[in-house]
């Protein structure tokens, strides 16, 4: 038993300020730094978290800094704009699937997802940009993102603008890359799960910014390991050392809950286990009774000897070293025949390891020559288009299917914000068929346009987005027909990025009378009911696949959205006479389908003739309970 002393926390009050300083590190690693004066937390830091603009250009403390991080901070924080639009002609299985393909720059795409995601991703795996020079780096606006992707992707009707590569020349090499996954790791960690992780793959261009980057945005207590993968058999000739392997750094979003699992022990390994005596507690193989003795250490009682009950042979341990057991547990294991002498019986005493009795599987090294090289994604690519270089040097399903079964479970959401050609979303669809799991995946891609001369575009595919979801099509058919059995989830909602469905007053002069009658209504008139839906989702915080269901009341069309959690209407008129019946059926419906849950209840401002109607009709809903009404 110890000893309390004064020096004990157990002993004293509470201590508030570390409590607090913990408290605000769990929510934003970034603040708690490293001085002069030990740790402490960074003002300026804490004034841009909050909008503050009066934060100041301080000198730094220890971390990684460049120019532009206090904008890349600033544009994580800044909420976007747009909203996602459903296309469910470009789907798979759009009414039941639980998977999402979303088209759009992954920085606007991260911030949409806040409310509906925040805390519900358990594993996230990218493979972004490396920035070797030829690779693209995304562009951001601070002032306008939304237009800036636009712009970038040819939706304006202007024909869009050429994206660059990132190249040496440019004299912020290192800075652009920085300032474009500084603010993306922010906002994915806001989506990670208490006990979720991030995994992502890098070379030796940027592993130590990213390690940097990662160590603030996550904190450096969260870092779990630095895996090396080996992805070439050999190296390449053209280097002095021909590097032949990648990293995939993993970060927790908090150590203290994250559980890792191990991997599935290999036949050989299981193979080591026999059972040469019949023993009834099954297969084993022999192990260590010594302890382990680092720096010299001896405990007395634990020396003694072993007896071999068959020759009477006394055994001790090696010098300055003792048995890891009691005399009395090594009684006991003797008695039970779980200590092995040799094959002849005359050996040094050996622990019977049963393999009833150890783990499930084996820890995970941190080297991983267990995996697929790389060429094994070039040869998916050509089984699934016959064409093995429509897509440059894409991952290997079998990594990512191997991430998977180390940091996800069979029923959580995984994401990929640099999705590619669709690894990610290909191996959640392999690894449940092959576990009967139930992962969800959101993938998101900016719709690239394909180079002129590449093979994706010689085979139609306009840009990386129509690639990639063709690719899952095409995949998950293939699953299909090699699981006739497998009954799960191979769908994918298709959603595209796009300015908001509401529509921002825009004055002209010369047409004043015509915009201010078009405020009337403010939402675009070239968007469709199931487009306001959607960003209705987005800003109430609920699943982009949550079941929507449709029927007439009052000769309305209402939505019932999660089971009657959201009930909408948006037709464009609703006379005084429609209130009632109106009213009343809405609370019919949701007695019959949520009659205990909360529900917020949406219509079209414009559609009330006056004020009265829609006072009518918000005192009817209110006095059967659908208190929180709003309107577009």
């Amino acid at each position: 038993m110890q000893k309390l002393t004064s020096n004990d926390p157990e002993t004293k009050s509470p201590d508030l300020a570390a409590e607090n300083l913990a408290k605000l590190k769990a929510l934003f690693p970034e603040l708690v730094t490293e001085g002069p004066d030990g740790v402490s937390v960074n003002l300026d830091v804490l004034k841009d978290l909050v909008g503050d603009k009066t934060a100041t250009e301080a000198e730094e403390k220890y971390g990684i800094n460049w120019h532009g991080k206090r904008r890349a901070r600033q544009l994580a924080l800044t909420p976007s704009t747009g909203t996602l639009r459903p296309c469910p002609e470009e789907s798979v299985d759009w009414e039941t699937t639980k998977n999402l393909m979303i088209e759009g720059d992954n920085l606007e795409v991260l911030k949409l997802l806040q409310k509906s995601y925040a805390s519900k991703v358990k594993l996230i795996y990218i493979d972004p940009p490396y920035n070797t020079g030829k690779d693209f780096v995304y562009p951001d606006n601070f002032q306008d993102n939304i237009k800036n992707y636009l712009e970038l992707t040819g939706q304006t009707g202007e024909g869009g603008v050429k994206l660059s590569s990132n190249t040496e020349a440019s004299g912020r090499f290192h800075t652009d890359w920085l300032n474009m996954m500084y603010p993306r790791l922010k906002l994915a960690r806001n989506l990670l799960r208490e006990d979720g992780v991030i995994f992502i793959s890098i070379d030796d261009g940027e592993l130590d910014n990213l390690r940097k980057v990662c160590a603030e945005v996550f904190g450096e207590e969260n870092f779990l390991v630095q895996i090396i993968w080996r992805k070439r058999s050999t190296p390449p000739n053209d280097k002095i050392i021909g590097a032949n392997h990648d990293y995939i750094l993993c970060y927790a979003k908090n150590s203290l809950y994250v559980s890792l699992r191990l991997r599935e022990r290999s036949e050989d390994q299981v193979a080591r286990y026999r059972n040469p005596d019949n023993h009834p507690k099954g297969p084993w193989a022999p192990g260590d009774l010594m302890a382990n003795v680092k720096g010299g250490r001896f405990v007395q009682s634990l020396y003694f000897p072993i007896v071999n009950p068959q020759t009477a042979e006394n055994h001790y341990p090696g010098t300055n070293g003792n048995w890891r057991f009691s005399a009395t547990t090594i009684a006991a294991l003797l008695a039970n025949n779980e200590i092995f002498f040799g094959e002849a019986g005359n050996g040094k005493p050996k622990l019977k390891r049963f393999l009833c009795d150890v783990k499930e599987g084996v820890t995970y090294p941190s080297i991983w020559d267990f995996v697929p090289l790389n060429t094994s994604g070039t040869n998916e690519m050509g089984e699934i288009f016959q064409n093995p270089t429509i897509f440059e040097s894409p991952k290997p399903v079998g990594l990512i299917q191997e991430l998977l079964r180390l940091g996800s479970a069979e029923d959580s959401i995984a994401l990929d914000f640099f999705a590619g050609s669709g690894s990610t979303g290909h191996a959640v669809f392999k690894q449940n068929a092959s576990d009967s799991g139930n992962r969800r995946f959101i993938l998101v891609q900016l719709p690239e346009s394909t180079p002129k001369e590449s093979e994706a575009a010689k085979s139609g595919y306009r840009s990386i987005a129509d690639l990639t979801k063709e690719r899952l099509r095409r995949a998950g058919k293939k699953i299909r027909e090699e699981n006739p059995l497998f009954a799960g989830d191979l769908g994918f909602r298709v959603l595209k990025l796009a300015s908001s469905n509401i529509r921002a007053w825009e004055p002209a002069r010369e047409k004043l009378a015509e915009t201010l009658e078009e405020s009337i209504d403010h939402l675009k008139t070239d968007r469709t009911e199931t487009d306001i839906l959607f960003e209705l989702l987005l800003k109430l915080g609920l699943d982009l696949t949550v079941p929507i269901e449709t029927r007439s009341i009052a000769d309305k069309t209402v939505h019932s959205i999660g089971a009657g959690s959201l009930l909408v209407c948006l037709s464009l008129s609703i006379p005084q006479g429609a209130v009632e019946p109106l009213a009343l059926g809405m609370v019919a419906w949701h007695r019959a389908m949520n009659p205990a849950g909360e529900t917020t209840v949406v219509f079209r401002d414009s559609a009330f003739a006056d004020d009265v109607a829609k006072t009518n009709l918000t005192a009817i809903l209110d006095q059967h309970g659908l208190k929180t009404v709003r309107s577009l």
